[in-house]
């Protein structure tokens, strides 16, 4: 091969081999010029998908962050103590109650502010009498009488103490409404199924201290009471009212229309 003709072929090859990388930089170029732009097309989705969060993130203005976003939960709340503030029967010197509202009970949460519970739980009621009337039953009957202390002289009887105290489960259903930020109104009716009462007497006289006690009491099993409570933060006060009787007609006084006000926790 003439020596010309080779050094035409070997320029010729320089140069294809020049051209391809000049190719080869100007394609890696274009591809780095159109990267800027595939980032801010892509940034309208991302926007977008920052939106969609939010929307989910959204929380009611009746809602607590911290509330919880089930609809269906099992829970146990409502411990109260309270005292009586109003009583037909003028016998009655004072009364106390106790109780836990709900020892297991299943919430509905609508998530914008209400709740509806229904659970079971446990009550506790008790009524002094005034001095110096003594509830009484004789041998062999049911029916619970008003007496007194059995002394000539009043002033000898001393730790008087006359008390009708009466146990049982309760059934409440309760609507709750959230005014405010974790300021709660709530109001109940409660089915009481008062399963055990007694009569506890106590009084000391010449020294000597006496201690009697009577059950099989003829209560009304079944009552209901109506509630209404104001919490915050799961603390609060609230008032019950019981129109019902406690003694079965002709077996006992007629306490009825009681009211009883107290503070409560965990509603």
């Amino acid at each position: 091969m003439p020596p010309d003709l080779f050094k035409i072929i070997n320029k010729i090859l320089i140069m294809k081999k020049i051209m391809l990388l000049f190719v080869a930089i100007f394609t890696m170029a274009q591809m780095n010029a159109n990267t800027p732009e595939v980032a801010t097309t892509e940034a309208p989705a991302a926007t977008m998908a920052a939106s969609d969060d939010n929307e989910s993130n959204y929380q009611h203005p009746f809602k607590d962050d911290d509330e919880s976003t089930k609809h269906w939960t099992a829970t146990t709340t409502g411990f109260y103590l309270g005292m009586g503030v109003n009583h037909n029967w003028e016998a009655i010197n004072n009364s106390f109650e106790i109780g836990w509202l709900n020892l297991a009970a299943i919430k509905y949460n609508s998530l914008h502010g209400q709740v509806l519970t229904l659970g079971v739980g446990i009550h506790h009621r008790s009524y002094s009498m005034k001095r110096p009337i003594m509830l009484e039953r004789g041998d062999g009957s049911q029916i619970v009488t008003v007496g007194t202390y059995p002394s000539e002289n009043v002033d000898k009887i001393k730790n008087r103490s006359s008390n009708l105290n009466i146990w049982g489960l309760q059934f409440p259903l309760i609507f709750q409404q959230r005014i405010v930020k974790k300021l709660d109104l709530s109001v109940a009716g409660i089915l009481n199924w008062n399963t055990y009462a007694r009569v506890d007497n106590h009084f000391e006289m010449d020294k000597v201290e006496y201690d009697t006690k009577f059950k099989n009491l003829k209560q009304e099993k079944i009552n209901f009471d109506f509630m209404g409570s104001l919490t915050w933060n799961e603390f609060g006060i609230y008032c019950r009212y019981s129109p019902g009787k406690f003694f079965k007609d002709g077996f006992g006084p007629e306490i009825k229309n009681t009211w009883t006000m107290g503070l409560m926790i965990g509603l």
